[in-house]
Formats: C-alpha cells, sequence, structure tokens
C-alpha cells in the first residue's frame, strides 16, 4: 500500500530526543527509534522533510526570561537545532537513508544553506531534507519555520508530532474530563489560544489553506499512520465545524 501524501513536512520538538518529557540531551534508543520508523515512511514513496527544534539543548524563551537579551537566546536555540540536526542526520543515515542537512544560518562545515528549489531537487532524488535553525531570524519559533518551510516545498500537510495525542478543550494533565477534538477549525485554535501549536505557525498555515495534522509522536507507527492518511490525532484545517473524538459524523 502506498502513501496518501506524495510530500509531508513533519516537525519535531526537539524534546522528542530526549525520550523524557523536560528532559534534556539526546538520548540514543529514543533517536534510533524515531529513525528507523522514518526510515519506513520514505520506504511507502512519501517525500519527508523535517524542522526539529533544539528545546532538548536550549529554549530560547527560556532564556529571555532568565534575563538574556531575546535575539541572543534566540540564535543559541537556532544552535541547538542545528546539533539535533546533525544527530538525526547520521542516525537516518544508519538506516539507509540519504539525507541533506539545510540551515537557516550559515554553518558551512556541517550543513549546506537553505535554498528552496535545492531542498525540493533533493526530495524529488529521494533524500530527506532535515531543516535547522529556523528561518534565521530571531522572535520566530520552529512551529513557524515550519509552517514556512511546508509551504515553500509544497508539502500535502504539516505534521506536528508531539507528546500528546491531539488537540484538547482544556489540558488533558490537569483535567480527565478533557476531550480531544477529531477536527478543528483553524479560527478556533486561533481564537481559543489553544498551547500545542505557535498561532503564529497556524495564522501562516490558515491563509494559504495547508492543513496541519497534530498527533502523538510516543506511539509507534503514528508517523506512518499519518502518511497512509488514517485519521489518526487533530486535522486543523479550515473546515466549518469542529468535531470530538466521540461525536458521531
Amino acid at each position: 500500500m502506498g502513501a496518501k501524501h506524495k510530500r509531508i513536512l513533519l516537525k519535531l520538538s526537539g524534546e522528542a530526543l530526549c525520550g523524557v518529557p523536560g528532559g534534556y540531551g539526546i538520548e540514543p534508543k529514543t533517536l534510533d527509534t524515531i529513525s528507523a520508523e522514518l526510515a519506513e515512511v520514505q520506504a511507502s514513496g512519501c517525500q519527508i522533510g523535517i524542522v526539529i527544534g533544539g528545546g532538548n539543548i536550549f529554549r530560547g524563551l527560556k532564556g529571555s526570561a532568565a534575563g538574556m537579551d531575546r535575539a541572543s537566546a534566540d540564535y543559541m536555540g537556532m544552535l541547538a537545532t542545528v546539533i539535533n540536526g546533525i544527530a538525526l542526520q547520521d542516525a537516518m543515515e544508519k538506516h539507509g537513508v540519504p539525507t541533506r542537512l539545510m540551515t537557516a544560518l550559515e554553518v558551512r562545515s556541517v550543513a549546506e544553506p537553505y535554498i528552496r528549489r535545492r531542498a525540493l531537487r533533493h526530495m524529488e532524488k529521494g533524500r530527506m531534507a532535515i531543516f535547522v535553525a529556523g528561518i534565521g531570524n530571531p522572535y520566530f519559533s520552529t512551529d513557524t519555520a515550519a509552517a514556512l518551510r511546508a509551504m515553500e516545498i509544497g508539502a500535502d500537510m504539516l505534521c506536528k508530532a508531539t507528546k500528546v495525542e491531539g488537540v484538547f478543550d482544556k489540558d488533558p494533565a490537569k483535567f480527565p474530563d478533557a476531550n480531544m477534538f477529531r477536527r478543528l477549525s483553524y479560527d478556533h485554535f486561533i481564537q481559543a489560544r489553544m498551547g500545542v501549536m505557535d498561532q503564529t505557525a497556524v495564522t501562516l498555515c490558515r491563509d494559504n489553506n495547508l492543513p496541519i495534522r497534530v498527533f502523538a509522536l510516543g506511539t509507534r507507527g503514528n508517523i506512518k499512520r499519518v502518511v497512509m492518511g488514517e485519521p489518526i490525532g487533530t486535522l486543523v484545517s479550515g473546515a466549518v465545524g469542529d468535531v470530538f473524538v466521540n461525536d458521531a459524523e
């Protein structure tokens, strides 16, 4: 069975690489597990671009809150994503997947500069493109970078792999009766200021009609399920009317 989506942009948090919520650094076993699953997805025929965060090493907003200059803190966060990108590239190539690491900040010794047409060429040739350093400017999150890159490469969908199963009407960690949306409109997501994804990123997707699929990375096989078109997690789109998982359609 082939992939439903020809090309996706997968947003991975840096935290996903450390294997422990709120943890630090890179856990080799976790990295290998993610890479093995991505290799399966690549083999299904789907072209994959990845934007990776750096929160497992340094988070710009946290540094800013502690008194650092915001721009300096954000640049440090961008460099943290480069470290994660190098680790992911190494792990992917161990699984036989050719990759290209493309950076918005110039670090020529370890990554090539991001050029849109070159990124498209890499993906058309079957290489996985890993995009790091955000968009190269402070004050923008990696979620926003993921939305921008998704549109630049013509992705069918922005896939946000996170630690929760989808988007809920309230925090499921605090409220046992929280309900998960199966489908959610861009406008409701933005108006309710839901914290799963950066508001700027969602607004950018809305303005360009790019659907977002939010799902749990921790469940093995979920990335492949998304690519195959299974309705897991939450779909954020321009559809009118929200649908909860327990609703009958």
